[in-house]
């Protein structure tokens, strides 16, 4: 594992690792999270693992803007862009006929959640990396999510290729994104406050 406390060294070994199918732990527009690269199926494969996650549970991923969701949905609503964008807080939507990703991230019934990180760390990684990054909270399945970067267990830690320096000596109540399911007929259901 390796640790650096530069923002722009953490993006270039951030890049290092995702390029090469690795993990790494790095903080997010909400809790600190596990990420990998959402197109690549192994990568997608390690991060079940470590968080000894059914693979039957769906993770989310993060793009940098809202257009980039075009590249994963096959056909957006178009409330899409309001309650992505609009919302005073990071939101999650899941949406139906997702494309273009690892196929062990999109759920069975072909669903995906996907959220516009609005965090500048998030945002220059994915907008360097040209992809989107999956982000599933640092714990292993069934612990309390990670509240500050001090609340990942060492477990997590070992686990990843690249754990990012910055912001880790914050200490916030980070909380988790609201959750809303969008039917491609624009039914909006709220499944997290």
């Amino acid at each position: 594992m390796q640790k650096n406390n530069n923002y722009q060294d953490d993006i270039r070994n951030c890049l290092r690792t995702l390029e090469q199918g690795g993990i790494i732990v790095y903080p997010t527009d909400t809790i600190w999270g596990v990420g990998c690269d959402a197109t690549n199926h192994e990568a997608v494969k390690k991060i079940f693992a470590i968080k000894q996650r059914q693979e039957k549970k769906s993770m989310l991923v993060l793009v940098d803007d809202f257009e980039r969701i075009n590249d994963h949905v096959d056909k957006l609503p178009d409330v899409a862009e309001s309650l992505a964008t609009l919302s005073d807080r990071p939101v999650t939507i899941i949406y139906d006929n997702a494309i273009n990703l690892a196929p062990n991230l999109v759920a069975d019934d072909k669903t995906i959640g996907i959220r516009v990180a609005k965090d500048d760390f998030c945002e220059e990684l994915i907008r360097r990396f040209r992809r989107p990054i999956v982000s599933t909270s640092a714990n292993i399945a069934g612990e309390p999510f990670p509240r500050c970067y001090d609340d990942i267990s060492r477990e997590i830690l070992d686990a990843a290729d690249f754990v990012v320096g910055y912001r880790q000596d914050e200490i916030s109540g980070a909380v988790p994104s609201s959750i809303i399911r969008l039917g491609s007929g624009g039914q909006v259901k709220i499944i997290r406050e």
